[in-house]
């Protein structure tokens, strides 16, 4: 049975990294099962005219840097904040919302909280309570996704309920997606056959090389950057590789601290290689396809699986394994759902579908979070599964994009020369896991393979710290441990491009202070030569450190803060400076806003309130930021 007429549900996600649209496709397909009419789409994809013409609206919103909505809802934000909208003009709007957030930062879910504030304040009805997930949760996002899910199901029932003797879809069915991969017609090989060839095609020798094929990805509003140079920064006896990556372009592109770069990666011939073997898909891995509507239902306007990719272009499974989707990735509960159909060993889809109980989510997380075990891996396990490869894009999630900090600045004079210059510091992934294995990250192995002369696809977007040039004015603490130094360094620089345009000597600047931490002063100090070469030159600088192997009692960032307690007050208080926190979330973020809270308790003879709402006050007015990751 199809969807029943007027029951559409829309359901729009604001994602950075791609969490919160896994999150809407799984809305997506409990409200499918519950025979809602979905569409699922980006917030600023939508109009506000739109959500007046659904039954319901579902909604997974991330957060990212000071509170703020991901790129990709922002234009709906903003007409949503429109001063000419009417109170009680989105009355007849039933919603229901999902944030992702993370609790390292003081603004936690602060972009759900906003967006509900206000669809409640213009008239919306939320159907059920609004969820939020904490990156730091120890079973992620599905810790509070599972039973949020479950309570927004059955109040959907209670809201929407069926015709008597229509049933939902039960769990156990699979569900159609609206694309199917199929042969292109103007193919030869496909008016022969709708069947898989016998004879295996000989392999382009170019697939067989080490690394990735050297091609360009077409990425809306993506650009070309030539690699300058990828130097390791740790010795080889190191155990993390670092690189300084430099990236060229061949247009002037404006760029400020705390900006990214998004680098667009590949998965590797070897691996590619060996799904299609584990797939027994080696016949057809090189034969042109094309996506087709699932069912005349399916409009032509409904968005492909595989963004970039123009309705109707030919593709290749090899290419759409190379170029579009993550192999390597580790499984979501949903993929062990669908996989239960593709098998016909009992014993298997058992173990499949258990991985698919909230009871047993302890033991998903042992089985594929804790290992790091990857799609591929579980498809080599699973053997008796062979996914229909019309079906692949529907199984497998999208090879996305990696965002890294700028870790230089432009100088006044990257305009006149007409190309922009991009430094980055990325940290390597590269680790045995506690199955013995070598797991290594999709993007950085990439990245360590880059060559110099080589070009890949690239694009900016715009970073949460919100640098402005009359900020130097202001002193500044800075904060960032380990890579994290990145945008830190993107910003002394600036600092000083801007004040040779004020004019302003270094005698009269006010003095800024670096807390840079890591393990070995000898192994992973990173940028030394550049803090020392800016104290020759005069720079207000000073760079303290923390090496947290280098004795027997190890000492971190927030160490150094109470150690320079007195100096970082007269910076931030007496002096109204401004503080960058920046670097892995999790311990560090709060451990530092602890060690500031104490500073303004000790030095401002504050009570530990009046300290908690001094720097509460800072945020406000913009003078405590932080963007980690």
């Amino acid at each position: 049975m199809g969807a029943l007429p007027e029951r559409k549900a829309l359901i729009l996600y604001g994602s950075e990294t791609g969490n919160a649209q896994d999150v809407a496709e799984e809305l997506g397909r409990i409200a499918e099962r519950l025979r809602f009419d979905t569409e699922i789409a980006e917030l600023n994809a939508i109009t506000l005219g739109r959500l007046l013409q659904s039954s319901v609206i579902l909604i997974s919103i991330s957060t990212t840097g000071q509170g703020d909505l991901p790129l990709n809802s922002q234009i709906f934000w903003k007409a949503l904040r429109s001063t000419r909208l009417r109170p009680g003009c989105l009355q007849q709007v039933k919603f229901a919302s999902f944030g992702l957030g993370d609790t390292s930062y003081s603004k936690f879910n602060w972009a759900h909280r906003k967006l509900y504030n206000r669809l409640v304040q213009l008239g919306a009805q939320p159907v059920c309570d609004r969820g939020e997930a904490d990156e730091q949760h120890p079973e992620g996002v599905d810790g509070a996704f599972l039973p949020w899910s479950t309570k927004l199901r059955q109040r959907l029932i209670e809201n929407y309920p069926l015709p008597d003797g229509v049933e939902p879809i039960p769990d156990d069915v699979l569900l159609d997606p609206k694309w199917l991969l199929d042969f292109d017609d103007g193919n030869d090989f496909a008016s022969q056959t709708k069947n898989p060839p016998v004879a295996t095609p000989s392999v382009p020798k170019a697939h067989k090389e080490a690394i990735p094929p050297l091609d360009l990805l077409n990425i809306p509003g993506g650009f070309s950057a030539k690699v300058v140079s990828n130097k390791r920064l740790t010795p080889v006896s190191h155990w993390q590789d670092v690189r300084h990556l430099i990236l060229d372009t061949p247009e002037y592109r404006p760029y400020i601290p705390g900006d990214t770069v998004t680098i667009y990666p590949k998965n590797f011939p070897a691996d590619v290689e060996e799904f299609l073997k584990t797939m027994h898909w080696e016949a057809i891995a090189d034969t042109p396809l094309k996506f087709t509507p699932s069912s005349p239902s399916t409009s032509t306007a409904s968005p492909l699986p595989i963004p970039n990719l123009p309705l109707g272009a030919a593709v290749t499974l090899r290419t759409l394994l190379t170029n579009y989707l993550d192999i390597i990735s580790i499984p979501r509960r949903s993929f062990f759902a669908q996989l239960s159909h593709f098998t016909s060993d009992e014993f298997h889809r058992e173990r499949l579908l258990e991985f698919t109980n909230p009871e047993y989510i302890d033991e998903l997380y042992d089985y594929t979070t804790r290992p790091r075990r990857s799609i591929l891996e579980v498809l080599q396990e699973f053997e008796s599964v062979k996914i229909p490869w019309q079906r692949v894009c529907s199984l497998i999630p999208v090879l996305r994009g990696r965002q890294f900090s700028i870790a230089s600045a432009q100088s006044p004079l990257a305009k006149e020369e007409k190309h922009t210059r991009i430094e980055l510091i990325v940290a390597i992934v590269k680790y045995r896991t506690v199955m013995k294995r070598i797991r290594q990250g999709v993007c950085t192995r990439y990245v360590a393979s880059l060559t110099p002369g080589q070009e890949i696809s690239i694009t900016f977007q715009r970073g949460g710290l919100g640098v402005t040039k009359a900020e130097t004015e202001k002193p500044v603490v800075m904060v960032g441990p380990g890579t994290g130094v990145a945008p830190m360094r993107a910003l002394i620089y600036q600092r000083n491009y801007w004040r040779q345009e004020l004019e302003r000597s270094f005698d009269d600047a006010p003095k800024d202070i670096l807390f840079f931490g890591c393990r070995n002063a000898q192994a992973d100090f990173f940028f030394k030569d550049d803090w020392e070469a800016l104290k020759t030159e005069g720079v207000p600088l000073d760079v303290l450190s923390a090496f947290s192997r280098d004795q027997r009692r190890k000492v971190y960032v927030q160490d150094l803060v109470r150690q320079n307690s007195a100096v970082v007050y007269d910076t931030l208080a007496n002096k109204e400076g401004v503080v960058y926190i920046c670097g892995s979330s999790g311990k560090m973020p709060q451990a530092v806003r602890e060690a500031l809270i104490e500073v303004f308790q000790s030095h401002g003879s504050l009570s530990r309130e009046e300290a908690e709402a001094y720097l509460v006050g800072m945020e406000k007015c913009g003078r405590y930021k932080q963007e980690t990751w």
